[in-house]
């Protein structure tokens, strides 16, 4: 199999090689600088409580429930059977935006912030994707639904297998988007051997490194795994940046890729019991169609393909037309 991911690391290597440099100076620096150090932290905490979340269609509201022992944020709107909406990681729930408008029009449509970004708490620990998916199960419980559509996305992905995987009588209809599953070969091993960010945000100090330069990390960040030049606007970039700019955020995101190797062991369990719900895998041309519809296979036993044309890891954004197309087509179909 040929290599999964463009090798081309070069600048975001480069900017991380800098972010090390700047902690270890900065942690060199004598007491006379710590004020200025502290100064400037508090500035950078004070801008970012000032931008305000992004806003979502007018038919959606943004609500927060407490589940699980954890606040999870989400807006909610529409009519219709619900369909959750699970983003993944450098996008926080507004990666949906804009595909509500349409959504809305036949399901009612629930999309969450999942712990650890943007206005949901930050605890210590609970990243693990199956405590993940149980935010979203009993935030789902709590609306009164015992039976819905699901989608998501990247990290999402790896959380709404582990619902379906749980509540699978729950799951009427399953999409995956764009990514793989922890514990799952062949794939799995290389791509946590290609995917060396794997690493880098999953080591402890990385929210501290990245911290205040959530901006630069996020922009240096999205074009390695996409294809599209500049798929996001300037409203999307901003409350990307703002949603882990908060605090704590960059650092409890990293959360979701240091418990990798438990979200692995969790995977062998589930995968003994194949879903039985359709499942599409929804794979951009220049990312994971080239292997997410096989690797589903391997945990689902109906599975059917959407290839997105023209697009890197960023599908809705890269080919917004062709995603929103595909994705009402799968779940509306009776």
């Amino acid at each position: 199999m040929k290599p999964i991911f463009n090798q081309n690391f070069g600048s975001l290597k480069i900017f991380i090689g800098l972010l090390i440099i700047s902690l270890f100076s900065l942690t060199s620096c004598n007491k006379k600088e710590e004020p200025a150090k502290a100064a400037e932290e508090t500035t950078v905490a004070e801008d970012t409580a000032t931008v305000k979340p992004a806003n979502p269609p007018a038919n959606f509201k943004h609500q927060t429930a407490l589940v699980n022992g954890v606040n999870i944020h989400y807006v909610i709107g529409g009519k219709g059977e619900p369909l959750v909406l699970v983003h993944g990681f450098g996008q926080n729930w507004y990666m949906w935006n804009r595909l509500l408008p349409e959504l809305s029009k036949h399901f009612t449509v629930i999309a969450p912030d999942l712990r650890g970004v943007g206005e949901s708490d930050k605890p210590e620990g609970g990243y693990d994707k199956k405590t993940m998916a149980t935010d979203i199960h009993e935030l789902v419980k709590k609306l009164g639904y015992n039976n819905i559509n699901l989608a998501g996305h990247d990290i999402g992905l790896m959380v709404a297998y582990a619902y379906a995987a749980q509540y699978g009588s729950e799951v009427k209809k399953l999409a995956l988007m764009d990514a793989l599953l922890p514990g799952i070969e062949p794939v799995w091993s290389q791509v946590s051997a290609s995917a060396w960010w794997f690493g880098f945000f999953a080591w402890p100090a990385s929210g501290d490194i990245v911290k205040g330069k959530e901006k630069e990390f996020l922009t240096n960040f999205w074009p390695m795994v996409g294809h599209v030049k500049d798929p996001f606007t300037p409203e999307e970039t901003a409350e990307f940046v703002r949603a882990y700019a908060v605090k704590d955020g960059a650092k409890s995101s990293f959360k979701w890729f240091a418990n990798f190797p438990q979200d692995g062991k969790d995977n062998l369990v589930f995968a003994k019991t194949k879903l039985k719900m359709p499942l599409l895998a929804m794979g951009g041309e220049y990312f994971a169609a080239a292997f997410l519809k096989d690797h589903s296979k391997l945990v689902a036993e109906n599975v059917t393909e959407s290839k997105i044309a023209g697009s890197g890891h960023w599908l809705v954004q890269e080919n917004t037309a062709q995603v929103q197309k595909d994705l009402l087509a799968f779940f509306t179909a009776k």
